[in-house]
């Protein structure tokens, strides 16, 4: 299908971005690789006067480490995440994510910051920035404010972001520890059936701390601080990894779709979150 009529806009700053989409109004969008947005305006399910691309903004893009701390820009490609070794070193568990997401063609002009801005409830990246506590850096009319990704989503596609704000980066303490990214979906390219982000670390063969978020099982990412609560101190024996399962199904809540009614999902979700625990617990 064709998209409706709509004015391009192409802005090469921060500053101009920010002026279009509060001169505009509710009638702009912006687009960063287009993979949610394009789709809809060609199904005439979003009615966008104007459309505002940030591809031009290299203020936007990037991948930065300080000491411990990591920045990416939210324009930078799901590529470009796989392919940055620094990254790979600091915080590999987001390399492992990102080489699960759809296939090369949409990675190469996916972004990181468009995976999480949406808020669609079937990203990857959304419950992995939940896991690894990270901020995300908005800038609008009013000007710069940060807030945490664990504060970030509030329902199926709507977020804190204002509809004048533009996500300009991420960032984030890189964890120590043991990393993994599990996740199982019907078909290369697909959605999550269900997805799991474990962080553990490790001190005298017990878990120290743990951080764990599910992703496609409720209708925001999942972080679970009482399943992190129940590896914590422990051997990470099987009773205990069963007692953090429980903890994250306790508070899912998957439905009935095209993957599947929901007690499948379940059943998923406690079968990746187990493979990913004891992933990340052999990494530590």
């Amino acid at each position: 299908m064709i998209p409706a009529p709509f004015d391009y806009h192409r802005p090469d700053t921060v500053e101009a971005a920010v002026k279009l989409m509060a001169d505009l109004g509710d009638s702009a969008r912006v687009i960063a690789g287009g993979h949610s947005l394009i789709p809809l305006m060609k199904m005439r399910m979003t009615d966008i006067a104007h459309l505002v691309d940030l591809q031009k903004i290299g203020a936007l893009k990037g991948i930065a480490i300080d000491g411990d701390t990591v920045t990416i820009g939210a324009m930078t490609t799901q590529q470009e995440l796989i392919g940055n070794a620094a990254l790979a070193g600091a915080a590999p568990i987001i390399r492992e994510a990102a080489l699960q997401i759809a296939d090369p063609q949409v990675r190469y002009v996916g972004t990181i910051g468009g995976n999480v801005a949406n808020g669609d409830p079937g990203n990857d990246m959304p419950g992995l920035m939940q896991c690894l506590d990270a901020t995300y850096h908005l800038q609008g009319p009013d000007g710069a404010r940060e807030i945490k990704a664990r504060d970030f989503y509030e329902a199926a596609y709507f977020t804190a972001r204002a509809d004048d704000e533009i996500l300009t980066a991420i960032s984030f303490q890189a964890p120590a520890g043991g990393q993994a990214y599990v996740k199982q979906k019907r078909k290369t390219g697909d959605y999550a059936t269900a997805a799991a982000s474990v962080i553990i670390a490790k001190s005298d063969g017990n878990c120290s701390a743990a951080s764990i978020a599910m992703t496609n099982l409720s209708d925001t990412p999942v972080w679970c601080e009482a399943a992190g609560q129940a590896l914590a101190g422990s051997p990470l024996g099987e009773a205990d990894v069963e007692n953090a399962v429980r903890a994250m199904l306790a508070v899912i809540n998957p439905q009935d779709d095209n993957k599947g009614p929901a007690e499948f999902k379940r059943h998923t979700a406690a079968v990746i979150l187990r493979r990913a625990i004891e992933r990340a617990a052999s990494r530590a």
